[in-house]
């Protein structure tokens, strides 16, 4: 019997001690604050309410030393969000490091894909 093509992802969160973590849920919204300009659609890209949004946001701007995002109150034209440079920083620094990790277990990946049932 044919084996199906497995594709395998390695998924890495760190943990920070004290309830405060990051991982790829976090990163991805992040990514998506910057590419819409907002919380809420960021949100809804990850079919999460604004509120569990929100949160998640305010979360990753106390774990770090400066805010990763910076939003703006609405009013007439709206509200909206930006990615701030420690948000970008911590965006390319995860993704570099998500990608040595993936490198780094290329081959124990492999071998473990090869055992599969």
């Amino acid at each position: 019997m044919a084996r199906a093509r497995v594709t395998p992802s390695l998924h890495l969160r760190l943990d920070f001690g004290d309830k405060r973590s990051l991982g790829p849920g976090k990163v991805r919204l992040l990514e998506l604050v910057k590419e819409t300009g907002s919380i809420s659609a960021a949100g809804r890209a990850l079919e999460m309410s604004y509120r569990q949004a929100w949160l998640l946001i305010d979360e990753l701007n106390s774990t770090f030393a400066e805010p990763l995002v910076a939003a703006q109150v609405g009013g007439g034209g709206g509200g909206g969000a930006r990615l701030t440079k420690a948000g970008a920083d911590v965006i390319r620094l995860y993704r570099a490091f998500e990608r040595s990790a993936n490198a780094a277990a290329s081959g124990s990946i492999r071998a473990l894909v090869k055992m599969l049932a």
